[in-house]
């Protein structure tokens, strides 16, 4: 692939292949401790809201960071959906997140629990105009088309008050 390392750069937003709409959620992490390598209380009971928010999506692949505190956030649905998470380096490159759910997820749909560092650039490469899901409890679904623009609804999810 040609364009990695470049994406970003040219301020490109990225299609899905011809032929397919991709859907790709986007989260943040559940609340994290002080320290923040793990999840608080609150941010464990939030995992488990989250089986409640999307647990009935069909869900094709999970992808995190490869952080205690994404990971936590997500193995509570991962075992609901029994899907294995494919994990990634800490502070992975947008270009290589937004490509890979392109390349290896066209038509299908993936789950993204990010963080404040990696968020926004995947968010806008995938056509996403406006803030990213950067709050605790937000959840927005992209809906990235062959051609065209970018659908984003944007949701909430578990108690974040």
């Amino acid at each position: 692939v040609l364009f990695i390392g470049v994406l970003s750069a040219c301020n490109t937003m990225i299609h899905s292949r011809p032929g397919t709409t991709t859907t790709v959620i986007m989260i943040r992490h559940a609340d994290r401790t002080p320290s923040g390598l793990e999840l608080t209380q609150r941010g464990q009971k939030n995992a488990q809201a989250l089986v409640a928010a999307i647990g009935d999506m069909k869900i094709d692949a999970i992808y995190s960071p490869d952080l205690v505190r994404n990971l936590d956030t997500v193995r509570p649905l991962a075992k609901h959906l029994g899907i294995k998470i494919t994990t990634v380096s800490d502070e992975p490159t947008t270009d290589d997140v937004v490509l890979t759910f392109i390349e290896e997820h066209s038509g299908q749909t993936v789950l993204w629990v990010g963080n404040t560092s990696n968020l926004p650039g995947i968010y806008h490469l995938l056509g996403g105009k406006g803030e990213s899901p950067l709050k605790y409890g937000e959840f927005f679904i992209l809906t990235v088309p062959d051609k065209g623009t970018t659908k984003v609804v944007k949701k909430t999810w578990g108690n974040n008050k």
